[in-house]
């Protein structure tokens, strides 16, 4: 692999991280709002966010090459609302599927067919990500004012784990 790739490597396993710390961000400020089940939902995608970060690590000492830790820039800590949270969450599903694109589109180039084939996955799992939380940000839009509904989706949110996917 040319340095270029190993750069964007390691640039988008400390994005992961801080996609980590992003959504602890999201689940205090659930968790300050009484909403468990949100909090929840914010600290199972902080998991599974690290799972990503420790993934792109792992295939980075496999490959012989140094995962670099950086700096993690302050994430945003305060909400107008759930449907804010969620939409900024939205927004940061989005431009992380635009890291991976750029990812997927420099081992093409370098025909790093390992790291193309290592990607897949992450393209995989941003389709489903910005799915989960398109619909949720739908949900929350119709429910609007309904607070019973509210607080079934909280409920709901309340059940969710993370379980690692067999590798």
């Amino acid at each position: 692999m040319k340095n270029e790739l190993v750069d964007a490597l390691n640039e988008q396993m400390n994005f992961e991280f801080y996609s980590a710390h992003v959504y602890l961000a999201m689940a205090a400020y659930c968790s300050s709002e009484s909403l468990d089940g949100f909090a929840n939902f914010f600290l199972v995608q902080a998991e599974e966010e690290r799972f990503h970060a420790m993934k792109m690590y792992r295939f980075l000492n496999d490959r012989s090459f140094r995962a670099t830790l950086a700096a993690l820039p302050e994430p945003k800590n305060v909400y107008e609302s759930m449907l804010d949270a969620f939409e900024h969450a939205f927004a940061h599903e989005q431009q992380n599927t635009k890291k991976f694109y750029h990812l997927a589109d420099l081992a093409l180039d370098e025909r790093e067919h390992a790291t193309i084939y290592f990607l897949k996955w992450f393209i995989d799992e941003q389709v489903e990500e910005e799915a989960l939380f398109s619909n949720i940000i739908q949900k929350l839009k119709r429910i609007d004012k309904d607070s019973n509904a509210f607080y079934m989706l909280d409920a709901e949110f309340a059940a969710r784990s993370f379980t690692a996917p067999a590798e």
